[in-house]
């Protein structure tokens, strides 16, 4: 099911980075060189049928290139 971010992601915190993220090789061929991180944090999303959710999401991100690769992980009520 497909989801949009409302409002901003908190609690925003780093799980890996650099050689320790495991796709990091794809990730460069991919989208390109950079310093990947894998993150984590929580954000409320609105989902295709108007419903509203507080979530961890996880992402993959590095400077200059954004996120990529948004995961609802779990739910937080």
């Amino acid at each position: 099911m497909h989801f949009t971010i409302v409002g901003e992601i908190t609690n925003t915190e780093a799980i890996a980075t650099g050689k320790s993220v495991r796709i990091h090789g794809h990730l460069i061929k991919r989208f390109g060189p950079g310093q990947w991180r894998k993150m984590k944090g929580e954000a409320t999303i609105r989902f295709d049928d108007g419903r509203l959710q507080r979530v961890e999401l996880h992402w993959f991100e590095a400077h200059g290139i954004g996120r990529v690769y948004l995961k609802r992980k779990r739910n937080l009520d």
